[in-house]
């Protein structure tokens, strides 16, 4: 049996994400999974490598992932800042984890937390070229026994030279993904987090640290079947009706992060944010 690990790269978010999912569901193996339901379809599933060159080129958003603009912000809160590490409450049938409490303040055995972004900051600080600088999510002693365990499983840093500037290097490396409904979100938040991290670092060592590449690794990269009707309708539909990139935002599938209407968007998102703390 041959495996069935597929391979993308661009430049910017929206582009590689856009690649991987048509990619996935052209060449996907059939699979079915834990969550399907009686007449479900078998869900497309491949392991996935998506090279992302310039994280931070335009345009960074795309109009065929299943939410809205103010999602993606809270997102970016949620990972970076941990704005809803407060949800975290298993014994109230509340979540069990965000990925920002894994590696901010994952859970040691020794009771104290680990801030593991803090440590993959001090290190690569000191020791620009360590291969060490790394955070993982997986509580072995805890994770399995839950019905939703964490997707993320490792972060991996590095910094590099090249013509005389320094850029931050991220690979992520991820058990399992909704390719449709989560993995685009993901790609926004975790590149939000290698920024945060790139600019901590250069605060520290008092030179400019810019985002580099970012790699993403996923074991099982699928569509669930009983989303192929909303792929097809949504995703699909504007594949086939719209450019990558208008100026026209009705002939657009993509719009850049500084356009209007995505500002607009970040600031509602912040709204809500501040409306849960009421």
């Amino acid at each position: 049996m041959v495996a069935n690990v597929l391979v993308v790269e661009g430049k910017t978010i929206a582009e590689v994400w856009e690649k991987s999912v048509m990619l996935l569901w052209e060449k996907g193996n059939q699979a079915p999974t834990e969550y399907d339901l009686p007449g479900d379809p078998h869900s497309r599933d491949a392991t996935m490598i998506m090279i992302v060159n310039e994280p931070f080129s335009e345009p960074r958003i795309h109009l065929g992932f299943p939410g809205g603009i103010e999602d993606l912000e809270k997102y970016r809160q949620e990972v970076v800042y941990g704005v809803h590490d407060h949800w975290i409450k298993p014994e109230e049938g509340k979540w069990t984890y965000t990925y920002h409490q894994r590696l901010f303040s994952y859970p040691s055995e020794t009771g104290k937390p680990i801030n593991q972004v803090e440590y993959i900051i001090e290190k690569l600080s000191q020791t620009f070229y360590s291969r060490r600088a790394q955070a993982i999510t997986w509580v072995p002693s805890y994770d399995p026994k839950t019905d939703d365990p964490p997707c993320l499983q490792r972060i991996w840093c590095r910094l590099f030279v090249e013509n005389a500037k320094t850029y931050l290097r991220m690979n992520t490396h991820w058990r399992s993904r909704d390719a449709y409904r989560a993995a685009y979100m993901n790609l926004f938040g975790l590149t939000e987090l290698q920024k945060f991290i790139a600019e901590e670092i250069s605060r520290k060592i008092g030179k400019e640290v810019l985002v580099g590449p970012y790699v993403d690794i996923t074991d099982s990269y699928h569509i669930y079947g009983s989303n192929f009707a909303d792929f097809q309708q949504r995703f699909l539909k504007i594949m086939h009706e719209r450019d990558f990139y208008n100026q026209d935002r009705l002939k657009s599938r993509t719009i850049r992060s500084d356009d209007p209407v995505a500002i607009a968007g970040f600031e509602y998102g912040r709204q809500l944010l501040e409306n849960e703390k009421k």
